[in-house]
């Protein structure tokens, strides 16, 4: 299947446009035309090796969004014409404990990433979703409710499941006083997730011009981190803590908010280990976890979700010539809140 898209050929280059090749349609396969794909950080740190080697060419993205064009002789999960999503990985071995638990996030022995690493016969270069089509095991593909806005839809692929997935795991609802540490492309999808659920939700910034997005989208209470002395101010009432930033970040300042028995999850990936005294977590018998993504049943269970609450992410649509400027922008933190390709401009 003749795909184009935009490409990274060598680390820290610029992306490019690249044509490729699809795989023919197998019998469990569903092939589709893109009709947006979202841009997480993740594909910034890849693209420029911030993360160990990468496979180049690369073609990043695994927030993708699109309709159904032809599905294999053995889907029967799919039509032509649906509308579907796929996120972080494509594959996983689908026999160990985990995956039989639905858990292919957490596969033993490995999932099979959207982009930047090999398909399971070890040789297949995977490509990502910066492309106009792409070719996935419907297994491995969900099914997008047709009342959501699809320019909004890409990155729950993503950054919705990171954060609707502890939520849900560690039972933020009502009578639960749920923080979220940032308010970025992670932390915006918390503080939706948190409302709908019925937490009451405490943003954590250190942006105090963000105060207003976060209360427009439902936030209970909004703190601006920038002194010390004010998170050292609040009771030690929240439930559950949700830390979604990558900055390095002080977690003792956080852990002391936590009730008995309460976790503060950790979501982003700092550049060092956080550093925590053992005396914080025992003093209330507090919690510090962390979270990835989430399978593929609890990733059709959140965008289920996300139709009947109408929940979309906050994005700016661009095309694919300004994706090099789009991850100086990211760098930056200058996007409210994620950037969207439309792929028809491949």
């Amino acid at each position: 299947m003749k795909t184009r898209g935009y490409a990274a050929t060598a680390k820290s280059a610029p992306l490019i446009a690249f044509e490729f090749d699809r795989r023919a349609l197998r019998s469990n396969d569903v092939a589709f035309d893109i009709a947006y794909a979202g841009i997480c950080h993740s594909d910034i740190h890849q693209v420029r090796e911030e993360w160990g080697p990468s496979i180049f060419p690369m073609v990043p993205g695994h927030e993708i969004v699109g309709t159904v064009t032809s599905v294999g002789s053995a889907v029967t999960k799919f039509q032509i014409g649906d509308l579907v999503g796929v996120g972080v990985f494509v594959d996983s071995c689908g026999e160990c404990e985990e995956c039989l638990r639905g858990l292919q996030n957490y596969c033993a022995n490995g999932m099979t990433g959207t982009y930047n690493g090999y398909e399971r016969d070890g040789t297949t270069v995977a490509y990502g979703g910066y492309s106009n089509k792409f070719v996935v095991d419907a297994n491995y593909a969900v099914k997008v409710p047709a009342n959501l806005d699809l320019t909004g839809v890409a990155p729950l692929m993503c950054a919705g499941i990171t954060l609707y997935s502890p939520l849900k795991h560690w039972q933020a609802g009502p009578g639960k006083k749920v923080g979220i540490i940032g308010l970025g492309g992670l932390g915006h999808m918390g503080l939706k997730f948190a409302k709908a659920l019925g937490a009451h939700t405490t943003v954590f910034s250190h942006s105090p011009s963000k105060e207003s997005d976060a209360r427009n989208m439902g936030a209970d209470d909004f703190v601006v981190t920038n002194d010390p002395k004010t998170l050292a101010a609040l009771p030690a009432n929240f439930d559950l803590i949700l830390n979604t930033v990558s900055a390095d970040l002080n977690l003792e300042d956080y852990l002391r908010l936590l009730k008995i028995d309460a976790t503060l999850v950790v979501i982003g990936l700092p550049g060092k280990p956080y550093s925590v005294g053992a005396g914080t977590l025992l003093s209330k018998r507090r919690s510090l976890a962390g979270s990835m993504i989430g399978g593929m049943p609890e990733l059709q269970e959140m965008i289920d979700f996300c139709g009947r609450h109408n929940i979309l992410s906050e994005v700016e649509v661009i095309k694919a010539d300004y994706i090099n400027e789009a991850y100086e922008r990211t760098v930056a933190s200058d996007v409210k809140y994620r950037f969207v390709i439309d792929a028809s401009t491949f």
